[in-house]
C-alpha cells in the first residue's frame, strides 16, 4: 500500500478518518492525500469562499501530520458532489486505499439516496475503509465475510495484496443458511433439538468451506461458521464483537435504489449497524472474476 486517500469534511466523524489513515500511513510509510470537497453546485462567491477556507484549513492539517506525525502528507481541495469527488480524487491520485469516517444517520434519507459514505463505497473502483471504531493503534484481528462465492475468493485476495491483512489473526466468518430455525423457536422445540439442528447444517457447508479455502490459499486463517439466525449482517456483526475484531472485510455489489430499499443488502447492513472499521472491497469493474 503506497498512497492512501482519506475524506475529510472537518467533522468529528472524519477527524476518526484520519486518525487511522494516519497510524496505517506510518505503518505502510505509505504516503498520505488529505481530500475535501466542496459542493459547487452554489453561488461561487460561496464556492471561493469554502475553497478558500478549505484549503487553509488542511494546510494546517497536513503541516502538523509531517511535522509532528511524520506522516508524508499533502492534500487537494476538489469541486463537485461530494461521494464522486472523493472517487474521483482517488482516481486521480492513484491511491490504493480511501479512508471515510462513519456515516451520518439520517432514516429517510438514508433509504431513499444514501449517506456519503455508503455512496462512495458503492461506486468506488478501490477498497473503502469506513473507520467506525475510535483509533487506538494498529488492527490486531480482523474477520472476512465471505459466501463463498468466486466474487468472495476477489474480495480476499485483493484485501490481501493491500498488505492489511498480512500482520493480523484473521478469520474467515461464512454464515450458512439456517431458515427453519426460527420456526423451531416458534414451535417450542428443545434447544438441543435447535443445536442438532444446526450443526446439521455446519457439517454440510464444511466441506464448501474447506473447498473455498483451498482456492485462495491464505496461510494461517482460521474459519468460522455461523447459522443465519437472526440476518446475515447482524451476525456478521455480532461475531466481531464477540471475537473482539476491530476490522470486518466484505465484498461489495451494486443494486438499484429501489432493490436496496426494500431488500437492502448485507454489505450495507453491516455499514449501518457496525462499531468496528469496515474494510469494503469492490466487485470487479468489469464483471469477471479471477
Amino acid at each position: 500500500m503506497k498512497t492512501i486517500v482519506v475524506a475529510t469534511d472537518f467533522s468529528e466523524r472524519s477527524d476518526r478518518a484520519i486518525q487511522r489513515a494516519k497510524l496505517l500511513a506510518r505503518e505502510f510509510d505509505a504516503m498520505l492525500y488529505l481530500v475535501h470537497v466542496v459542493d459547487d453546485d452554489q453561488a461561487q462567491e460561496i464556492v471561493l469562499a469554502e475553497q478558500a477556507a478549505s484549503t487553509q484549513l488542511l494546510e494546517k492539517l497536513t503541516y502538523s501530520l509531517g511535522e509532528i506525525d511524520a506522516v508524508k502528507c499533502d492534500f487537494r481541495v476538489v469541486l463537485g458532489q461530494s461521494f464522486i469527488g472523493i472517487t474521483q480524487a482517488a482516481q486521480d491520485l492513484g491511491a490504493d486505499l480511501i479512508v471515510i469516517g462513519p456515516h451520518r444517520r439520517q432514516r429517510l434519507r438514508d433509504i431513499l439516496v444514501g449517506t456519503t459514505a455508503e455512496r462512495t463505497i458503492r461506486t468506488a473502483d478501490r477498497p473503502v475503509l469506513m473507520a467506525n471504531g475510535v483509533p487506538t493503534g494498529s488492527y490486531r484481528r480482523a474477520i472476512a465475510a465471505s459466501d463463498l462465492s468466486a466474487y468472495s475468493e476477489t474480495m480476499i485476495r485483493n484485501a490481501t495484496s493491500l498488505g492489511l491483512l498480512d500482520r493480523l489473526n484473521v478469520s474467515l466468518l461464512h454464515v450458512f443458511s439456517a431458515p427453519e430455525v426460527a420456526l423451531m423457536n416458534r414451535a417450542s422445540m428443545n434447544d438441543d433439538d435447535i443445536q442438532s439442528y444446526i450443526e446439521e447444517g455446519r457439517k454440510r457447508v464444511r466441506e464448501e468451506v474447506s473447498s473455498f479455502m483451498d482456492r485462495i490459499k491464505i496461510d494461517g486463517m482460521s474459519t468460522i461458521l455461523k447459522p443465519a439466525t437472526t440476518n446475515i449482517a447482524e451476525t456478521i456483526c455480532e461475531t466481531a464483537n464477540e471475537l473482539s475484531a476491530e476490522l470486518i472485510v466484505i465484498g461489495t455489489c451494486s443494486r438499484s435504489v429501489i432493490i436496496r430499499a426494500l431488500m437492502g443488502s448485507v454489505t450495507e447492513g453491516v455499514l449501518r449497524n457496525s462499531d468496528r472499521d469496515v474494510l469494503a472491497i469492490p466487485a470487479p469493474q468489469n464483471g469477471t472474476v479471477s
